[in-house]
């Protein structure tokens, strides 16, 4: 049987962990089977948001850097944090020229995204940004970034052989890659 009621209950919620950018609570619940339980949810304080640039010959830009949680380097598309605050095009246009100093003129919002929703509310963002111009790159203070130009059909493969792994990138880069019969 289908339904779209919660079978949850929240019992109490309990914040174990708070920073600017992520609370973490652990949650006593029953469990839809009546069951007492418990919870554990990363709520983030920000949305994430995605960029696929894409010139009129099919290239797209993919930044590389270290990410901490992971231990290891990853390939990505450019993305970031958007405040609650702000709207998420608006968001995705800093973001784009912050990270790369690419700047379009033409957006194509490519939805939303859960990035792990059993553990996290975290909402992602997908956009595709075309018509581009070229301005210097704004990186943060903690980014360490690398720019690599590929084609559109180069990112995909790099996604078959699991050498993109975050969600994010291959949600945005495979909706692209649709959207233009690639």
């Amino acid at each position: 049987m289908i339904t779209h009621e919660n079978p949850w209950q929240t019992l109490s919620s309990t914040a174990v962990y708070d920073n600017p950018w992520v609370t973490v609570k652990h949650e006593e619940v029953l469990k839809p089977n009546g069951e007492p339980g418990i919870y554990g949810l990363v709520h983030f304080k920000n949305r994430a948001i995605a960029i696929v640039p894409l010139d009129n010959d099919n290239y797209t830009w993919l930044v590389g850097q270290y990410r901490y949680p992971l231990k290891e380097y990853s390939w990505e598309i450019p993305m970031g944090g958007g405040p609650m605050s702000e709207e998420a095009l608006d968001s995705a246009k800093r973001e784009l020229k912050e990270e790369t100093g690419i700047v379009a003129d033409s957006w194509t919002d490519l939805g939303r995204i859960h990035t792990s929703n059993s553990v996290t509310d975290e909402e992602g963002f997908m956009f595709l940004a075309e018509n581009l111009s070229f301005e210097e790159a704004e990186p943060e203070d903690t980014e360490i970034l690398d720019l690599k130009k590929v084609l559109l059909q180069e990112a995909i493969a790099m996604i078959m052989r699991s050498e993109i792994t975050d969600s994010l990138t291959i949600a945005a880069l495979l909706k692209v890659a649709r959207l233009k019969n690639i």
